[in-house]
């Protein structure tokens, strides 16, 4: 995006609607086709200086004016948004935008717009939004927007195994190893692989993986994962390889994202890694059996874990990427970790492709709905749990009455002491989902009311006994309520007195 190409754009669009010309009249008056000047003023062209002479003088504006890439004081927010690194690193072309055309929606009330962005921007410093937290929301979006299912991944995937995994031994049916994926990164893409020097050293133990490029690339892998862990690692970096990725992370949690084509480049390998370690076909195939079951089976599911070899988050986030697109259902996929002993809980992932009123606690200090299944599947005593917890929960809202099937798993943080998490996935409740999950209506399946936080809960203290706060927003507005109430009689008295 050329900032002086847009605000030149925006500034000639401006001005043109001020003198009441249309596109027409000024490109006749300035000797230039209309085609040429909509890409000025969206800011795909600049033209040549005895264009901007006679578009000037058309307009009415001093030459230096139009050129300067200063805007009027009104509009410094807009201004300074338009040059700032999270709009110019902002990936417009992933959602089918270009930057002109996705500013233009701005410039069309540039005073508004730029007031309305000043209010975003203070909003976003009051709850110390980070534009890291920017670009992982534009990346959430963008999954969703897919429905998280991406085809040429999938048959990157398939094809690899088709192409690699005879030479090796493994494929649909046979599943490639830790000893196989790490064979496979040495022989056939020339890396070395260390899985001490993370965990010896003090500094580095938080770390899951850490990749030093080069001609013969060193992968670091933390020895204190669980080897399903390291399996997903390996495999994730096959993806790399094969997908030819070069901008991406190199650390396993970056501390730093650089830009959007970073975090969707990391976003491709890991899809291509759980293609890899789950192939499409047989995980339709294990789901379809799944979904038949006449009644809730905890170790049924529990043993695709085992099956596949891998961790509950890669699990469902896998089920997250075929339902959808082959059971025509939408789902939420929500992450949540909670520091044991404490009172803290926080949504660290999720996915929102059915709507979901998500728990995200709308201000930073609201205690989120302690009856969510994501809540509930948070174990809270110290020590590894085995076996992890796994749970099913019919959730109702109790402002809505929209009911979601939820399932999923808690577990303990291998490299964070005394931290712990839960993944589950969630169904809206309707004739299609109770067409294809048999156990829908099983009664062993508990059912809750929830609400998204305990600051806007009506349910008292009798009725919720893990409440974890008072309903205060929920008191405040009632209180508004009241007032606006007592205020519209005062005025409707006061007129009858006035008649």
């Amino acid at each position: 995006m050329d900032l002086i190409h847009i605000i030149f754009g925006m500034k000639v669009r401006q001005a043109r609607l001020e003198a009441g010309l249309t596109l027409t009249d000024l490109a006749r008056m300035a000797e230039m086709s209309p085609s040429y000047l909509t890409e000025i003023e969206k800011g795909r062209k600049y033209p040549r200086a005895d264009k901007i002479v006679k578009m000037a003088e058309a307009l009415g504006k001093p030459y230096d004016d139009l050129v300067s890439i200063r805007l009027a004081p009104s509009l410094r927010y807009l201004e300074s948004t338009l040059s700032s690194t999270t709009m110019q690193r902002f990936p417009f072309e992933e959602f089918g935008l270009e930057p002109a055309d996705a500013l233009g929606l701005l410039t069309r009330e540039p005073e508004r717009a730029g007031a309305l962005l000043h209010a975003v921007i203070e909003i976003a410093r009051r709850y110390d939004l980070r534009e890291e937290e920017f670009l992982r929301a534009a990346l959430r979006a963008y999954l969703e927007m897919h429905e998280n299912y991406f085809p040429e991944l999938e048959e990157a995937a398939l094809a690899f195994t088709a192409e690699v995994g005879p030479r090796y031994g493994f494929g649909e049916n046979a599943l490639p190893s830790l000893a196989t994926l790490e064979r496979i990164l040495r022989d056939e893409y020339g890396y070395t692989i260390d899985d001490r020097a993370l965990a010896a050293t003090e500094e580095l133990r938080a770390y899951r993986s850490l990749l030093l490029p080069g001609r013969r690339p060193q992968l670091f892998i933390n020895n204190r994962l669980y080897a399903r862990q390291v399996r997903f690692i390996l495999a994730r970096e096959i993806g790399y390889c094969t997908l030819g990725i070069k901008d991406r992370s190199l650390l396993s949690t970056p501390d730093r994202v650089d830009s959007f084509q970073q975090l969707l480049n990391d976003a491709r390998a890991a899809y291509f890694g759980g293609a890899l370690l789950m192939p499409r076909g047989r995980v339709l195939a294990d789901l379809q059996a799944f979904f038949a079951l006449p009644t809730w089976e905890p170790d049924r599911f529990s043993a695709l874990l085992t099956t596949y070899d891998v961790t509950p988050e890669m699990l469902l986030y896998r089920f997250s990427e075929l339902i959808p697109e082959f059971f025509g259902i939408k789902l939420h996929f929500l992450r949540f970790h909670h520091a044991t002993g404490t009172d803290d809980y926080h949504l660290v992932r999720h996915l929102n492709m059915n709507q979901l009123l998500v728990p995200s606690g709308v201000g930073l200090f609201e205690h989120h709905c302690r009856r969510w299944l994501s809540i509930r599947l948070l174990p809270d005593a110290p020590g590894a749990a085995d076996p992890l917890p796994v749970g099913i929960q019919l959730s109702e809202f109790l402002s809505t009455q929209e009911r979601f099937l939820c399932l999923g798993f808690g577990r303990r943080m291998v490299l964070s002491p005394g931290m712990a998490s839960s993944v589950i996935i969630g169904f809206r409740v309707d004739a299609e989902l109770r067409h294809t999950i048999r156990f829908l209506d099983d009664p062993a399946i508990p059912h809750d009311i929830i609400h998204e936080t305990c600051q806007r809960c009506p349910l008292t203290p009798e009725q919720c006994a893990v409440r974890a706060a008072p309903p205060a927003i929920l008191e405040a507005r009632r209180e508004q309520t009241a007032r606006k109430l007592a205020l519209s009689q005062l005025q409707a008295r006061h007129a009858a007195d006035d008649r």
